[in-house]
């Protein structure tokens, strides 16, 4: 089942926004999430705000969608009215499963955008999708409409670890998708892939990774798989149907990936991120990672802007209901505090292999970046340049230099 969502303050039924929160809109990039709740099945280890079809009933519909998400989008551009983004700069539809709608609708909702706010000429506008659920043809339609990067959910080559996840493609549907997306014109192509399932051997992820070079991907995303309360997974763990992951395996599984991406022409560009050069990184996931503005469309979407964060009401019918009363569907929200925004700055930048600024961080930070360096997790190359970026033994205790880093 779909997580929970954190308290906050109410947000106006108008949407309103602080007025310091206007004042700079979009100065360090401006990015769009639209989210898209409709899953054919559930997987097995999912508990993002998806639902299918017999999970929703008769309240609301993949066909009266886009209509929608258009009415919240008429409400934003009412939000920011005379302090627009000077413009988009990133779009990304996520999911669920993006391409569940028809793709004229996805193009539909693109051209809203643009007509909104404004594409920039070189906007980076992605897609997620499962293998499964786009052809050859649906895939040139959007690509007319303006989709340049496409995200494909593969997880694994091993037909044993997609049953275990519950995942419905058959071995193999990912790679021939991401081909046919190429031959469709996208201009960037990523792959999923999830490590660390029960059941899952070394040869089956070096499959994954080989499969996923071959495949003429130039991005791969690679997580860890995670347990969360709730979803079906879980529970089969907790009955002792399957064991828990190992932290062990999970490390041996990511310098496995770094090491056959590596030798394949590609760099890691954040902890859990790959690509073959600088233009085929997620300009979208950047935007977040250093602070940007960007817009949620959808139930359950999170939004930035100026330092204030809100989301919106989960339930697709609650959504719909509040933009019928033209009323915003944002739950709540928060206005981040300078420390608070400063313990995100750091969490999100040590990930990058950019790194942080040594600058950034107080003495204590300071002293525990010294400490980070001698054992290891710091680069000592970049160290003197005032940069602390993680080593490959750092990037396995990302969270821990965080954490010692901070106060």
């Amino acid at each position: 089942m779909p997580g929970v969502l954190p308290d906050g303050e109410t947000v106006p039924v108008d949407g309103a926004l602080p007025g310091t929160a206007l004042r700079a809109v979009g100065e360090r990039g401006f990015g769009v999430y639209l989210h898209v709740p409709f899953c054919a099945s559930r997987c097995g280890y999912c508990d993002f705000n998806t639902y299918t079809a017999a999970e929703l009933g008769g309240g609301v519909g993949r066909e009266s969608y886009a209509d929608t998400v258009l009415a919240e989008l008429a409400l934003a551009a009412r939000v920011l009215g005379d302090t627009p983004p000077p413009r988009v700069d990133t779009v990304f539809v996520g999911g669920g499963t993006p391409t569940l709608l028809p793709a004229d609708d996805l193009a539909r909702l693109l051209d809203g955008i643009d007509r909104t706010w404004g594409l920039a000429a070189d906007a980076e506008v992605t897609t997620e999708a499962n293998p499964e659920s786009v052809t050859p043809g649906s895939l040139k339609t959007l690509r007319a409409a303006g989709y340049t990067r496409i995200s494909l959910g593969m997880q694994s080559a091993a037909a044993g670890v997609l049953a275990v996840l519950d995942r419905t493609h058959r071995p193999g549907r990912a790679v021939e998708a991401a081909r046919e997306a190429r031959d469709a014109g996208f201009d960037h192509v990523n792959l999923d892939l999830i490590y660390g399932t029960p059941g899952e051997r070394a040869e089956d992820f070096a499959a994954s990774l080989d499969q996923v070079v071959a495949a003429g991907a130039d991005h791969v995303s690679a997580y860890a798989l995670i347990v969360e309360d709730g979803t079906r997974l879980a529970a089969r763990m907790r009955r002792g149907e399957l064991p828990y992951p190992s932290d062990d395996v999970a490390a041996d599984r990511y310098l496995a990936a770094e090491a056959a991406l590596d030798a394949a022409g590609f760099s890691w560009y954040e902890v859990s991120n790959w690509a073959r050069t600088e233009a085929a990184r997620c300009r979208h996931n950047l935007l977040y990672w250093t602070g940007a503005d960007w817009w949620g469309l959808g139930p359950g979407a999170h939004s930035h802007v100026g330092g204030v964060r809100w989301w919106n009401v989960k339930h697709p019918t609650t959504y719909a209901q509040r933009l019928a009363a033209g009323h915003s569907p944002g739950l709540a929200r928060e206005v981040l505090t300078p420390d608070e925004m400063h313990t995100e700055d750091v969490m999100l930048r040590l990930r990058l292999a950019s790194g942080l600024p040594l600058a950034a961080l107080d003495d204590a930070g300071r002293a525990g970046a010294d400490r980070a360096l001698a054992a290891g997790l710091l680069d000592p190359a970049a160290y003197p340049r005032g940069r602390a970026v993680l080593t490959l033994r750092g990037r396995l205790l990302a969270d821990a230099v965080v954490r010692d880093l901070l106060p």
